[in-house]
């Protein structure tokens, strides 16, 4: 980061144990999240603080002097995509820290779940003060809508969803406070709740602690699912989707969503693709018709955990994608983008990447008005369930062709598992699922004396 980059916090904080003298926080180091490599949307900085006081000399000169501190201090910082700062959750980030009755690193995690929340303001164009009369128009309980839907789709953990909203509540009752915002009107409606524990002695202890209606459990899913707890959907339901985007969506949309259902790629990959990747792509010597497309560091490609390998793109998405590399639509963006950005296959229409949020905002959108167009199976349809549509379908078809063995191997490789495990969850999931359908053929006839007609090709072996 050159010296130009780096970013500079200072707030004046009057403290009474120091004779009402100042004490001054400058940044002397800063350090960029990875995520703030895309531009354009909010990011998460950490400095180095250091204190200093101010006041006058023996010669009645202003002065500086440093405060020494027991332990260097890490402090997070989120900047909003235009570059300025969230001046009120920096300020809360340095009084927690200063002082000392929050442990640093728990500062840092509540950082990352605000960083979420300003991603979503950003891609939503919403403001965190605006608390409307009508609460579904709250962007507080937009995001908490949000949170669940990610958490039901799995794309987070139940614990996740938990512990972000948590440490949302805690920020605006901080803002509350100190009179930042509005607090003319409650923000939401809070309960007292009841814990009751035993001490190691036995006696009964009830503990007394303050909850917020827009808490939300940490409950897990239960049944069968495959990996991040998600479900596929089946095959006429993916040809109802891909047909009402091409025809009602951006085009750009429409082909993160192909790419999600026929390469099996997680959204944070598929917004980094790059026009040189597709331009690249090689075919399979062993599989005419399916190429492959490098992915992971050294790429520019990101994945998950930054695995490096290969995925799986059928020839004619892939003819499809080169021509939209070429067109005018996307030449236009390209245009438009910084030196970083212009090999990015998808563009805004401002020129800069897209990012994960905004991609699931637009889905969300998407659902809502496909719903209301008659797909009433969609409505709880998150992009994330894609990749799971196409490891189900990819691993059925190579169980039809091959040995269990082989199916494991190409479908890990495929989706860039790192454990075995979670591609075993593909076929677990399938012989589960036929297993079902004869359950469920079988209970039909004893309770109502029809037999439901089962195809040979509904049922893989």
């Amino acid at each position: 980061m050159t010296n130009a980059d780096r970013r500079k916090f200072s707030v004046t904080h009057q403290s009474g144990d120091l004779g009402g003298s100042t004490l001054v926080g400058k940044a002397i180091k800063s350090s960029v999240d990875d995520d703030a490599s895309q531009g354009g949307v909010a990011r998460l900085d950490y400095i180095e603080y250091s204190k200093f006081r101010a006041s006058l000399n023996q010669s009645g000169a202003f002065a500086w002097s440093e405060v020494p501190l027991k332990n260097s201090v890490k402090l997070p910082q989120i900047f909003w995509g235009v570059g300025r700062g969230w001046d009120e959750a920096n300020v809360w980030a340095l009084e927690r820290t200063l002082a000392g009755s929050t442990n640093v690193d728990t500062v840092k995690r509540n950082f990352k779940h605000l960083l979420t929340y300003a991603r979503f303001l950003e891609a939503t164009s919403e403001d965190w003060r605006h608390f409307p009369v009508s609460k579904e128009d709250q962007p507080l309980r937009k995001f908490r809508a949000f949170l669940i839907e990610q958490r039901d789709c799995g794309e987070i953990k139940s614990s996740t969803a938990a512990n972000c909203i948590g440490a949302i509540i805690q920020f605006y009752r901080y803002v509350q406070l100190k009179g930042l915002i509005d607090s003319s009107k409650p923000l939401w409606e809070d309960r007292i709740a009841i814990v009751n524990r035993h001490d190691s002695t036995g006696f009964k202890r009830t503990i007394l602690r303050l909850a917020s209606e827009l808490s939300i459990p940490n409950r897990s899913l239960i049944g069968d699912v495959l990996e991040d707890g998600l479900l596929p959907i089946d095959c006429e339901q993916m040809s109802q989707l891909l047909r009402y985007t091409s025809e009602n969506e951006t085009i750009d949309f429409h082909y993160m969503l192909s790419c999600g259902f026929f390469t099996g790629a997680r959204i944070g990959s598929i917004v980094s693709f790059t026009v040189d990747s597709i331009r690249n792509a090689r075919e399979d010597p062993l599989a005419p018709g399916l190429f492959r497309i490098a992915v992971g560091p050294g790429t520019g490609i990101s994945t998950k955990f930054s695995v490096s390998g290969e995925i799986f793109i059928p020839s004619a998405l892939l003819i499809d994608l080169q021509a939209y590399a070429r067109s005018t639509h996307r030449l236009l963006r390209e245009a438009k983008a910084g030196a970083n950005h212009k090999n990015l296959l998808f563009l805004s229409r401002s020129g800069k990447p897209y990012s994960v949020a905004t991609v699931n905002t637009v889905n969300f959108e998407c659902r809502k008005s496909a719903s209301a167009a008659g797909l009433k199976s969609l409505s709880q349809f998150t992009f994330h369930q894609s990749r799971a549509t196409f490891g189900t379908w990819f691993m059925s078809l190579l169980l039809e062709s091959g040995s269990k063995t082989d199916a494991l191997r190409i479908v890990r490789d495929a989706m860039l598992h790192r454990s075995e495990s979670t591609t075993l969850g593909y076929i677990s999931f399938l012989e589960n699922s036929k297993s079902k359908i004869y359950a469920a053929s079988a209970f039909n006839a004893a309770f109502t004396g029809i037999k439901i007609p089962i195809k040979p090709n509904e049922i893989r072996e």
